[in-house]
């Protein structure tokens, strides 16, 4: 009986935030299911299953996330400690960094982990990468065809790139 932010109240926001395009997906949904349009249904229920997997948050975990990412902005201030250690990104320089976000993201605005790439201003230039995918909102940028298509082959090639150059720096 521990105290939590629930998850049907966090699907619930996400849910109010896109009213009008979930309505219009269960009517499409329906509008198939009369159609017998098996396919399209059948991929309205996979996004859905997923979509609607929201788990509990711990009372603690969600606190601590509102105050200390979005009430005191620690990291971005230089102020964020972790097990008793100040975090300072600007000292990461040899890890390579690629963030990729949504253009059409309603949760996590564009430019919010673009920040990534000023805050660890120890990573060289050539060692970052930034993506925006246009046509993506924040689901879009981990899941779908658009991921799949668009956004995992080119984090994947970003990855090997990288892991090759570490290599030729190391022999």
């Amino acid at each position: 009986m521990r105290r939590v932010y629930p998850g049907f109240v966090q699907l619930y926001s996400f849910m109010s935030m896109n009213e009008t395009m979930h309505r219009d997906a269960h009517w499409r949904y329906f509008e198939d299911l009369v159609k017998e349009d098996g396919d399209a249904a059948d991929k309205h229920r996979e996004f859905y299953d997923e979509y609607l997997s929201v788990l509990d948050l711990t009372q603690e975990f969600y606190l601590q996330t509102i105050d200390i990412v979005f009430q005191k902005y620690l990291l971005p201030r230089g102020e964020l400690v972790h097990r008793g250690r100040l975090v300072k990104p600007e000292l990461i320089s040899d890890i390579a960094l690629m963030t990729v976000e949504g253009a059409h993201d309603d949760i996590s605005g564009v430019g919010q982990t673009q920040a990534a790439h000023g805050l660890c201003s120890g990573i060289p230039d050539e060692m970052k990468e930034l993506y925006v995918h246009p046509d993506v909102g924040h689901y879009g940028v981990f899941n779908g065809g658009r991921f799949r298509r668009d956004i995992y082959p080119r984090a994947r090639d970003f990855i090997r790139r990288s892991k090759r150059d570490a290599n030729s720096v190391a022999a």
